[in-house]
């Protein structure tokens, strides 16, 4: 992981920052699986409460001219601004940014329950109570599914620095538990 692109996403009157990089990821997403390689790695380098509107690409040089190539950015130009290929700088230290799965949504488990026959509803009420429901302060994207049209969360978890670089594959939506990305 030598290089790096930063995508600043650049909030307008019609969309805010958030739904921007909500679009930009979904993207990113559908081009790293037409990739098929895990060989790019994504961090938020404004992250604090929320993701911020910058997302920052990780990779070889290669990997990311190769992503370059596809032309995923199709359709969000006018709301990004991308920088060039530019080279990691010197010194750097190394954090995993991975995906946290949080079961968050009490109605959800209530309908499976349902929908599996194992209780009725009024039964699911009961034995799942508005108190089980977990939340989480981690920052996230919101992605619609493209199979059943439905929005789920992607919790971001950005891991302690540490001064090695670990290798290793990234997901199709660029993150990973193992694989490290440089961190600046």
């Amino acid at each position: 992981m030598d290089s790096y692109i930063d995508i600043t996403v650049l909030p307008d009157l019609e969309f805010n920052g958030p739904q921007l990089l909500n679009a930009v990821f979904a993207k990113l997403h559908r081009a790293l699986a037409q990739l098929g390689t895990g060989s790019v790695g994504v961090s938020f380098p404004d992250v604090d409460k929320t993701l911020g509107n910058c997302l920052r690409l990780h990779g070889t040089k290669d990997a990311l001219q190769t992503l370059a190539q596809i032309n995923w950015l199709q359709g969000l130009k006018d709301y990004i601004e991308i920088t060039e290929i530019l080279n990691v700088p010197a010194n750097t230290k190394f954090r995993t940014v991975r995906r946290i799965q949080v079961k968050s949504s009490v109605e959800r488990l209530r309908r499976r329950s349902v929908s599996r026959g194992r209780l009725t509803y009024e039964q699911a009420i009961v034995r799942i109570p508005d108190e089980v429901e977990k939340r989480s302060k981690l920052p996230f994207v919101q992605l619609r599914s493209l199979s059943n049209g439905q929005t789920f969360k992607i919790f971001v978890e950005h891991g302690p620095l540490i001064n090695a670089s670990v290798t290793g594959y990234f997901s199709f939506y660029g993150l990973s538990a193992e694989a490290t990305i440089p961190w600046f």
